[in-house]
């Protein structure tokens, strides 16, 4: 029987191999947006579906192929859920994550703050067919960063139940317990 396969709608490099480490759980021929030289579709949802449809659909529709992208972000509920779905953007045009958590630091003064992860997963394949799935981790912000794994906010969120940030956490642990981890449980589940 002929694999199916399965496109990674994303060209965030940290993102498309946390990606492609879950989607080898299924029996799926895995390939990148960038490899048909796709270019990224404005994000202009206001809620991380909205925002994971746009690219999963886009790349779906341009390759007739089944799509899977991911919206995540950070949510700080002090801050009415900033930076929210605005968490890469925050990091500028060079996704500079240094000078992101830098300015979030002076927004939360230095304290402890409550915070979580969230990623929306959403698959699109014929035509109009689609589905979300969502996984969120909870924890705090701590300042300064620490760490050297991961990427984005990873140096200074450290996780309920953990006293290392998810920047120190090694990747096999972060990859059993994250926010995209809880989301890729559930399309797995579908997909099988």
């Amino acid at each position: 029987m002929k694999k199916k396969t399965i496109i990674v709608a994303s060209h965030n490099p940290g993102k498309i191999k946390e990606m492609e480490y879950y989607l080898k759980k299924i029996n799926f021929n895995v390939l990148k947006a960038k490899e048909f030289k796709l270019t990224e579709p404005e994000e202009n949802g206001k809620t991380f579906e909205e925002n994971a449809l746009i690219k999963s659909r886009y790349v779906n529709k341009k390759t007739e192929k089944i799509a899977i992208s991911d919206d995540s972000g950070l949510v700080i509920p002090i801050l009415q859920g900033y930076p929210g779905i605005f968490s890469s953007r925050l990091a500028g045009k060079n996704k500079n994550f240094e000078y992101a958590m830098e300015n979030l630091n002076k927004l939360i003064f230095k304290k402890e703050t409550i915070a979580y992860y969230i990623s929306v997963l959403a698959i699109s394949w014929k035509r109009n067919k689609e589905k979300t799935f969502t996984g969120k981790i909870f924890g705090k912000l701590i300042w300064p960063p620490r760490g050297n794994f991961g990427f984005g906010y990873d140096p200074i969120f450290v996780p309920n139940g953990y006293n290392k940030t998810f920047g120190e956490i090694k990747h096999n642990i972060k990859k059993r317990i994250s926010h995209r981890a809880i989301a890729f449980k559930k399309l797995i589940n579908f997909l099988n």
